[in-house]
């Protein structure tokens, strides 16, 4: 949840914020303050964040990876159409200490995270163009400039989208889209329905707004992205990215005012709100407002 919090609203202010200020807002979210300052140190340890000390108060920030992170996650999660296929595949070699299991088993997750699947040993497969983050990931891992990258076109003898479907649990990820629309599409039609006489509290609507994203969020574990022309002909995703994009919207505005009257920056750092502030209001589904 904490990803969540940074990603959809700490990263448009500078990417700082006072512990006190994270503990308050996760409290609206039923966390303890115990909990909180596990998880932040915890997010530290990974490198997603970076503690700041000012006298007796502590602040956090995002690394350069855990930005990063936070900003390709918004990429895609705020995607709301497939790019159109060029028709090649992506193929990843990767080389590998058979003995160093959870640098390997890391590694998976990391390219399985990007949207790649294993299609034999130490061979992974994308329909995207994904190359511009291997880099980074290589450097990671120890392996730059030892992971050998390749773009080829599928040429049988099955199609491209059996292929797919081989290699991504499609039904799977189908139900999990499934049990989202379950969820969320009755809140969207309860809000409309009752228009401005239901109007949510600020902190009902940022409680909701955030729970609503991380659980979209959870989609980026499971769901490639694959291309349009590789998806089933009923495919929900297209209709629960829809349900996502709606709820957001009617949530936004009071979600970041009940955000900004807890949010305190680092010190110094307080220069950084009049921008947060504007971008944080940008249609995140717009492609040009995901950066923030």
């Amino acid at each position: 949840m904490l990803f969540t919090l940074f990603g959809d609203y700490v990263r448009h202010y500078g990417g700082t914020i006072w512990i006190g200020s994270l503990i308050a807002l996760m409290a609206e979210l039923s966390f303890t303050a115990t909990a909180v300052r596990a998880a932040v140190s915890r997010m530290a340890r990974q490198g997603w964040l970076t503690p700041i000390r000012d006298g007796r108060a502590s602040y956090y920030a995002l690394t350069v990876r855990g930005q990063r992170r936070v900003e390709e996650a918004a990429r895609r999660i705020f995607k709301l159409h497939p790019e159109p296929w060029d028709g090649v595949w992506r193929l990843l070699i990767v080389p590998g200490d058979p003995a160093d299991r959870q640098r390997r088993a890391g590694l998976r997750r990391e390219l399985a995270w990007m949207g790649f699947a294993p299609l034999a040993r130490s061979v992974y497969l994308a329909p995207n163009d994904l190359l511009e983050h291997v880099a980074g990931v290589a450097d990671r891992y120890g392996l730059a400039g030892r992971i050998e990258v390749f773009a080829a076109r599928h040429l049988g003898g099955s199609a491209d989208a059996e292929l797919a479907a081989r290699h991504w649990d499609l039904g799977a990820i189908e139900r999990a889209y499934a049990g989202f629309l379950t969820e969320w599409r009755p809140k969207v039609q309860a809000r409309r329905d009752e228009g401005s006489a239901g109007l949510l509290s600020d902190a009902t609507a940022f409680a909701e707004k955030t729970r609503l994203v991380h659980e979209f969020r959870k989609f980026l574990f499971i769901d490639p992205g694959l291309p349009q022309e590789l998806l089933p002909p009923r495919w929900s995703g297209a209709e629960a990215r829809g349900v996502f994009s709606a709820y957001y919207h009617l949530l936004a505005e009071g979600a970041l005012a009940f955000f900004e009257a807890r949010y305190r920056p680092a010190p110094g750092r307080e220069g950084d709100l009049p921008d947060g502030r504007r971008a944080a209001r940008r249609d995140p589904f717009r492609p040009a407002a995901v950066a923030g």
